[in-house]
């Protein structure tokens, strides 16, 4: 037997007696200091602080392996457990094991989909029209504070679209003292995971401080909740917090309790403002350093009205954005463990629970990914072109399930705000300032000031919502087909809203489709929707069509009991997300181009035992005709379809799957 070979030695730099490697981390900026030893060491080595090491990795070929879910878990560990001290099983620092983080995830995924976001988006542009207003008022001659003030528009953003709290921190000087206690509770967290335990011991006043402001930041959130609680019935506004206190856990029928609301709140405030207004500083000082990137993206913004539907169009300030991600993750590492012993990327064995640092900076910087690395270049993530990024090499929101929860709403903020500020303002460095790189429990420019001259007068309106459509809608082109009552059912899995928000519009577009087509609506013949995980056994209506979301890759929560006990017929299949679900993965249909939901509801001539899917991957669907009952499991069943019977709206190619 030919004896294993041995691992590969992995580089470190010489530990000293009790503190190990802590005299090679920079303590005011750890992050910086780490990415010169992966240029130094490589794209593994570790580093030992006292009791414990970790292993910091940087490549794709390591990171992609390392984000292995079914091997591979989130770690708190670091500046995020010594938060757990208040802010304990909130999203952000809970273990993926304890119950409350699940419950919580499936409870707010719908607060942070693609149909809630445009809920958010007047509260959005109240909060940016207050900052630019200020800009405004003070005039060319005055000098911004960049990160100052973004910092105080997350804040009064998130407050009010998660709370309907008003910080109002453009009216006043200081800020509010509940942001000054976070603001301290976040630096000492970050400190004290830079430190060794008897000094934080011994640091007495420093520990008074920090369990003050603990104390503070937990009367307020619990007086926020109180107060809504006591709110009658038809003032509670439908926002994050009305969410927790109303919304039932699909999976356990379980509400929140008080104490998970309150640490929920907190983690919505320290990480939705935070890593937002690092976003938006940084891609401000790239726009001040490439003139022609900045000059492109205000004619793109000058093409659009501040309004939700507009926000899709403003494809070059999302590849601004990006690219800023890219070089300044604003949240820089993902610390993971293993969930047992393995072997990382084949070569490096780990044992159970040790620690792995992906570094975002130095992996974002990978040369065998990325050309000209440390130039700043958003056509990086050009419509195509971004297509060809490989799945791991680009992770500023985390990884897999436990992934930032509240991108899209990140996203639209930083993309509202960045086009607005560009339409409005000519803007350049206050003094020629050369990036300074402020470390906390996120990244920041530090020291960054512009000044901000009028382009064009603005035009302000009291609301963005569009205004109230006619109560006759307009009747579709259409020819004159003959009625047939054919009932329709729409059955739903959604975790985020997406599939439920697709269901109602289609079933509410098949409704109007039926008076159009002058047949008679009847409760047996007209559209019905319902969860899958409460869908009749066994099915009866026909066409049956069924939606359910497949991120991360797996089905949605109200759609594993449904799929656990079968049905016993045929059902219309429509999966919708980055990847299918796996039931479908292994054989496909057909594949085509277009949105084959709103032609379900034309396909009322298919029979019974005939079945019409579409699964949308990244933008395309894949539809088709054919046989499949499924009183067995779909997995042990290929997926027939016969040619003779295919609808005319079914122009199937051969899968690539």
């Amino acid at each position: 037997m030919t004896p294993a070979a041995p691992a590969p030695r992995i580089p470190q730099p010489r530990p000293r007696p009790i503190v190990g490697n802590a005299p090679d981390i920079d303590s005011e900026a750890p992050i910086q200091s780490m990415v010169e030893l992966a240029r130094q060491l490589g794209p593994i080595y570790r580093l030992s602080f006292g009791k414990g090491s970790v292993l910091v990795i940087s490549s794709l070929e390591l990171v992609a392996d390392a984000c292995d879910e079914t091997r591979f878990d989130k770690k708190v560990s670091g500046g995020l457990y010594h938060l757990r001290d208040f802010v304990g099983d909130g999203l952000f620092t809970a273990y993926t094991d304890e119950p409350n983080w699940a419950k919580a995830h499936r409870v707010l995924m719908p607060a942070f989909g693609p149909a809630a976001m445009r809920n958010y988006f007047d509260d959005m542009l109240d909060i940016a029209d207050q900052m630019l207003t200020k800009w405004e008022r003070l005039g060319p001659e005055a000098s911004i504070d960049v990160s100052d003030n973004m910092t105080r528009l997350t804040l009064d953003t998130i407050a009010l679209c998660g709370f309907g709290y008003r910080f109002n921190s453009y009216y006043q000087n200081e800020m509010h003292p509940l942001i000054e206690a976070m603001v301290r509770m976040l630096s000492e967290a970050g400190s004290r995971a830079r430190r060794l335990p008897i000094q934080t011991t011994l640091m007495l006043r420093t520990q008074r401080q920090y369990e003050a402001d603990g104390r503070y930041l937990h009367s307020v959130t619990d007086e926020l909740i109180a107060k809504r609680r006591r709110m009658p019935e038809d003032e509670k506004p439908r926002d994050l917090l009305g969410l927790m206190l109303e919304v039932k856990d699909p999976m356990t029928g379980e509400r929140l309790d008080d104490v998970n609301i309150r640490y929920q709140l907190l983690t919505f405030l320290i990480a939705g403002h935070e890593t937002t207004s690092g976003l938006l500083s940084f891609a401000t000082y790239f726009l001040l350093k490439n003139p022609d990137i900045l000059r492109k993206a205000q004619a793109e913004a000058d093409r659009v009205t501040p309004r939700f539907e507009h926000i899709a169009q403003l494809g070059y300030i999302d590849q601004i954005l990006r690219e800023t991600l890219r070089l300044w993750s604003t949240a820089p590492g993902l610390t993971l463990s293993p969930k047992h012993d393995t072997v990382l990327a084949g070569k490096y064995p780990l044992k159970k629970r040790s620690a792995l640092l992906v570094l975002l900076p130095a992996l974002h910087r990978d040369p065998a990914v990325w050309k000209e690395p440390e130039k700043f270049d958003p056509d990086r993530f050009a419509p195509g072109v971004r297509d060809e990024i490989p799945q791991h090499a680009w992770k500023p929101f985390g990884n897999g399930q436990r992934s930032c929860i509240g991108r899209a709403f990140a996203m639209q903020e930083a993309t509202l705000v960045l086009a607005m500020l560009l339409q409005r303002f000519e803007i350049w460095e206050a003094t020629p300032y050369e990036l300074v790189v402020k470390e906390a429990l996120t990244l920041k420019p530090d020291g960054l000031r512009i000044r901000a001259r009028v382009r064009q007068p603005v035009a302000r309106a009291f609301t963005t919502k569009p205004a109230p459509r006619p109560s006759v809608e307009p009747r579709e082109p259409h020819h004159a087909v003959p009625g047939h009552g054919t009932p329709l059912l729409l059955l739903y899995g959604s975790n985020s809203g997406a599939s439920t928000a697709v269901s109602q519009a289609t079933a509410k577009r098949a409704a109007m489709r039926q008076r159009l087509l002058h047949s008679t609506i009847t409760p047996a013949s007209s559209p019905r929707k319902a969860p899958l995980s409460s869908s009749p056994r066994p099915i009866t209506a026909s066409p049956r069509t069924m939606l359910a979301s497949s991120q991360p890759g797996s089905p949605a929560c109200r759609t594993r009991r449904w799929w656990a006990c079968g049905t016993g017929c045929s059902a219309v299949a429509t999966a919708i997300g980055p990847r299918p679900i796996s039931r479908y993965r292994r054989r496909s249909p057909v594949t085509s181009t277009v949105p084959a939901l709103r032609r379900c509801c034309r396909a009322a001539k298919v029979t019974r035992e005939r079945i019409s899917s579409a699964i949308l991957k990244n933008g395309t669907a894949r539809y088709g005709t054919g046989s499949a009952p499924l009183s067995a499991s779909p997995r042990s069943r290929p997926w027939t379809a016969d040619r003779s019977t295919r609808s005319k709206w079914c122009r199937p190619r051969k899968s690539n799957w």
